[in-house]
C-alpha cells in the first residue's frame, strides 16, 4: 500500500509541477487545439488552446511506475506490458495529434492508419498475455468462465482498440475524460488491489494521482487538452487493466459513460443514415446536452456522477 501511495504522489507531483512549464512552451510555438468545424459554435474560443497535456501525465506515470516498482523490486511483465500499451497508444496520439497541429486542420491520421497501429499494440500485448499463462476466457456473469481459445486475442484486440476510442470520443468537453478516467482507474486499482495484483494497483493509483494533477489545469476554462495523445493512452490502458483482472465486461458498466457516447454516435450515423433524420442534437451525445441549454460544468458533474454510480455497482458486485 506504500508504494501504491508513493506512486500516486510521484504521478501527481511531477505532473503538478511542470504542466506549466509545458503550458508556457507550447503558447510559445502557437501550437492549440484546432476546433471542428461541426461542433458547437461557442467551442471556437477554445480554439488556441495547448494540446497534447497527455504528454507529461504519461512521462510520469512511467517515471512513478518504474521508479516505486524498480526500488521494491516489483517490475513485472505485465507492469511492463501495461506501460507499453499507454506508451504505444499515447505515441500513436501524439502522431495524430502531431499533423493536425503542423496542418493546422482537425484532421490527423487516417482512420486505417490509426486502426492499425491500434491493433498492431493490441496484439504485442495479446503475446506478452498468452506467454504470462493468464487465463483464455472472458469472465461472464454469476462468476463463470467463458473458454474460448485464441479466440481470446480477438476479442483483446477488440477491446483495446473499441474502448480506446471510446474515451477519445468522450475527450470534448474540459475536464470530462480526466474526471471520468481517474474515477475508473480508482476503481480498477481497488479490484487489482483486493486480487493482490500489486503491478497492476500500483499502475492504476498512479495514472489517477497523474489525472488528478492534469485536471487542475484541465478544469473548465481548460488550459491544456490532453488532445488524442491522453484520450487515445487511457483508453487502451484502461481495457487492458479490466482484462488483466479478468473482469472485462466490468468496464461496460465501469465505462458507462464511454460506451454511452460511443453508442450516441452509432445511433445517430445509423439514424441519418437510413431516414434522414437525426435523433440527437449533435454527438457525442455530450455536445447534445450542450446543444440543450447545459453548461459544461453541469455536464460533467452529472457523467462523473453516473461513471461514479457504475463504479459502486460493479464493486459491489465484484468484491
Amino acid at each position: 500500500m506504500v508504494n501504491w501511495l508513493v506512486g500516486t504522489v510521484v504521478a501527481f507531483a511531477i505532473t503538478a509541477l511542470l504542466m506549466p512549464s509545458l503550458i508556457k512552451y507550447f503558447r510559445s510555438k502557437h501550437e492549440g487545439q484546432m476546433i471542428r468545424e461541426e461542433g458547437p459554435s461557442w467551442h471556437e474560443k477554445k480554439s488556441g488552446t495547448p494540446t497534447m497535456g497527455g504528454i507529461l501525465f504519461i512521462i510520469a506515470i512511467v517515471i512513478a511506475d518504474l521508479g516505486v516498482a524498480g526500488v521494491s523490486g516489483g517490475v513485472t511483465a505485465t507492469l511492463l506490458i501495461l506501460l507499453f500499451v499507454l506508451v504505444a497508444y499515447g505515441l500513436l496520439g501524439m502522431w495524430d495529434d502531431s499533423i493536425k497541429l503542423f496542418r493546422r486542420q482537425n484532421e490527423g491520421l487516417k482512420a486505417w492508419q490509426k486502426f492499425l497501429g491500434q491493433i498492431v499494440a493490441a496484439v504485442v500485448f495479446s503475446a506478452v498475455y498468452i506467454h504470462e499463462g493468464l487465463p483464455m476466457a472472458i469472465k461472464m456473469p454469476f462468476s463463470t468462465d467463458w473458454h474460448i481459445g485464441y479466440w481470446y486475442i480477438l476479442f483483446i484486440v477488440f477491446w483495446l482498440v473499441g474502448f480506446s476510442n471510446a474515451v477519445n470520443l468522450t475527450d470534448g468537453l474540459d475536464g470530462l475524460v480526466a474526471g471520468l478516467a481517474a474515477i475508473s482507474f480508482a476503481a480498477y486499482g481497488i479490484i487489482a488491489a483486493v486480487q493482490h495484483q500489486a503491478d497492476v494497483a500500483l499502475f492504476c493509483f498512479t495514472v489517477v494521482g497523474g489525472l488528478l494533477a492534469f485536471f487542475i489545469f484541465n478544469h473548465k476554462p481548460a488550459k491544456i487538452f490532453m488532445g488524442d495523445m491522453g484520450s487515445l493512452a487511457l483508453g487502451g490502458a484502461l481495457a487492458c487493466v479490466s482484462i488483466l483482472v479478468h473482469h472485462e465486461f466490468s468496464l461496460l458498466i465501469i465505462g458507462i459513460i464511454y460506451v454511452g457516447e460511443t453508442l450516441s454516435v452509432m445511433i445517430q450515423v445509423a439514424s441519418f443514415k437510413t431516414t434522414g433524420k437525426r435523433v440527437f442534437k449533435m454527438t457525442p451525445i455530450h455536445h447534445h446536452f450542450e446543444m440543450s441549454g447545459w453548461s459544461e460544468w453541469k455536464i460533467d458533474t452529472v457523467f462523473w456522477s453516473i461513471g461514479l454510480v457504475g463504479v459502486l455497482v460493479s464493486l459491489m458486485t465484484i468484491i
